[in-house]
């Protein structure tokens, strides 16, 4: 069924169809962009949400980021970061596949729905024009009938009266003849009219207005044709990305089951053991048989009990749940450990302790120490205290208990080790780019290499003296005996003279230039015997001559074996079918390595 057949006369009905499917489209249109703005405010406040919890630089949480429960949270927020993005990415979708789109459409199905309006009404004027016209044929038709009737029944009664004249008569014939004809010229008129209104209307109701409705019906097809596929477009945009959501929430659950309580356990134990020996039982000290002045005199010297928990022992430092008892005055702080025998209890009690030694002696340490730690609650309430008076971190760590010393030695000998082999990388490089620029002087001058080669022999030194000091450090603090394999065997395995031990300081005699070895490793290079396995292949890209010694020329288009790979120097080194082999600019060939 089309709108033409059935619809012929439901023309208001059509239109105000059509306007509807509009409105309808544009509703919609209002709908997905409201949901895009839920979308990313909901993606925005997510977003804002783990920027909150996310550890700031140099926290507390990202000290402890070492710990399994805190790592998972934080992937947990990694994950919730990645799915705000899945719904900013529905959002975009969104808005760009059914809002703009849709848009756009809506604007050509306004223009279209005009024009096959504008159509329906012109033809309707037409048929209203045709229509007048035709009216008028008809009553002009009709008026001189009219007329004529009148003339002919007064030409009857002209000739009928008696009195008239011969001319009378006459002209009354002719009068009527008249008008007769007329009237039959209107009678003519209104016929062709007629016959004409009737073609335009059977145009206009079997072909026009059928042709247009059936376009507007066409119209109106596509566009629940579009609605219904942007409908399912809505759906499918969540649905695309709903995998990766899936994997989110995947991401999420492995963090969860990550979590491990026994190496949270053992991180704790591993980042805060001190080293220290447990304390030894305290001895017991009779001061009622008296005691000497120099018996005294070392008693309050190196107080006995746990009073050396703030005495004067110099020998160890100590750390009371790696927080430091505040010292006095006059002495560091002293270690947590067994106390010396007491001295014997013979001869005369010394005159400044009066009448009660041991009142004074307490009332000397109370003088001396404060606030005095009597009990774990103590220690509590001077915590601040004893934070504001922690010595400052030293270049040696020796400020950290023993292990968490040796701790740190390792990881600065482990950094400045790697440090120290990229500079004899780069050592290298530079070495084999000057020997290159010397043998082919328009490659570059070798001049302008020396202030980089210089500027890297002073860092190789400097870090070898870094090296050797941090390495001496780490012995004194009883390091294990494979503390120094970053540093014992060679760093780079194609110079021999790189090789640095800690316990041989590097000098003059027993270290040569480490320029020359580079030049001796890279002449080496081409003497050997045995053919290395080719790495890839190349194509030419231009004609190379290769005419300085280490080269090898080249034709545009010539397809080489690789044999070793640009190592930041430009050159890469190549091998012939023949066995001939050579170093070619990287930029001058295609280069495709194997995987």
């Amino acid at each position: 069924m089309d709108w033409g057949t059935e619809l012929w006369d439901q023309c208001d009905v059509i239109e105000k169809h059509t306007q509807s499917g509009l409105d309808l489209v544009e509703k919609y249109i209002k709908f997905v962009k409201e949901r895009t703005e839920i979308e990313q405010n909901y993606a925005k406040q997510i977003r804002n949400l783990t920027k909150k919890y996310s550890p700031k630089r140099g926290s507390k949480e990202e000290q402890e980021s070492r710990f399994s429960s805190h790592l998972s949270f934080f992937d947990v927020l990694n994950e919730m970061n990645d799915y705000a993005g899945q719904r900013e990415l529905i959002a975009e979708n969104m808005m760009m596949s059914i809002c703009i789109e849709l848009t756009k459409y809506l604007q050509e199905l306004k223009l279209e729905r005009k024009t096959h309006l504008s159509d329906a009404k012109k033809a309707q004027q037409s048929l209203e024009t045709t229509y007048k016209q035709l009216d008028n044929s008809k009553k002009r038709f009709e008026r001189e009938w009219r007329e004529a009737e009148k003339s002919a029944q007064y030409a009857e009664k002209t000739d009928q009266d008696i009195n008239a004249t011969k001319a009378d008569v006459e002209k009354a014939k002719q009068q009527a003849h008249m008008r007769t004809h007329i009237a039959e010229e209107c009678k003519n008129d209104y016929a062709a009219q007629l016959q004409k209104y009737n073609k335009e209307q059977n145009q206009f109701y079997f072909t026009d207005m059928p042709l247009i409705f059936n376009k507007l019906q066409d119209m109106d097809e596509r566009r629940v044709q579009k609605l219904g596929q942007t409908y399912i477009l809505f759906a499918e945009t969540e649905k695309q990305v709903m995998p990766i959501i899936g994997k989110c929430l995947e991401g999420i659950i492995r963090a969860g089951t990550s979590v491990n309580e026994k190496n949270d356990s053992l991180a704790l134990v591993e980042q805060h053991k001190s080293g220290f020996e447990r304390p030894g039982d305290l001895e017991f000290e009779d001061y009622s048989q008296g005691i000497n002045r120099a018996s005294s005199d070392s008693s309050l010297g190196t107080p006995k009990g746990p009073l050396d928990l703030l005495g004067k022992n110099k020998s160890k430092p100590f750390w009371l749940f790696s927080k430091k008892s505040k010292p006095s005055s006059s002495s560091p702080l002293t270690p947590f450990s067994t106390p010396p025998a007491p001295s014997p209890a013979n001869g005369p009690p010394s005159p400044k302790f009066g009448r009660d030694p041991l009142s004074y002696c307490l009332k000397e340490i109370n003088k001396t120490v404060k606030p005095r730690i009597s009990s774990f609650r103590s220690l509590r309430r001077t915590k601040y205290t004893l934070e504001r008076i922690m010595p400052a971190a030293t270049e040696d760590f020796g400020h950290l208990p023993p292990e968490q010393r040796r701790k740190r030695l390792q990881q600065k000998i482990d950094d400045i080790s790697k440090e120290l082999q990229k500079e004899l990388d780069q050592s290298e490089a530079l070495g084999k780019m000057k020997d290159v620029y010397e043998k082919n002087p328009q490659m570059g001058d070798p001049a302008s290499l020396a202030p980089q080669i210089n500027q890297t022999t002073h860092s190789i030194e400097r870090l070898r003296g870094e090296l050797n000091k941090y390495e001496s450090w780490l012995a004194g603090a009883g390091g294990r005996g494979d503390s120094h394999r970053y540093s014992t065997h060679s760093l780079n395995n194609n110079t021999g003279n790189s090789v640095y031990s800690p316990d041989v300081a590097p000098s003059d005699e027993s270290t040569p230039d480490s320029s020359q070895a580079i030049y001796a490793e890279f002449d080496d290079d081409f003497e050997e015997e045995e053919l290395s396995t080719p790495i890839g292949q190349c194509t030419a890209l231009y004609n190379f001559p290769g005419s300085s010694e280490g080269t090898i020329s080249m034709q545009e288009g010539e397809v080489l074996a690789v044999v070793e790979e640009d190592k930041g120097d430009g050159w890469t080194r190549v091998r012939r079918n023949n066995g001939d082999e050579g170093y070619i600019p990287t930029s001058y060939a295609n280069i495709s390595l194997n995987k």
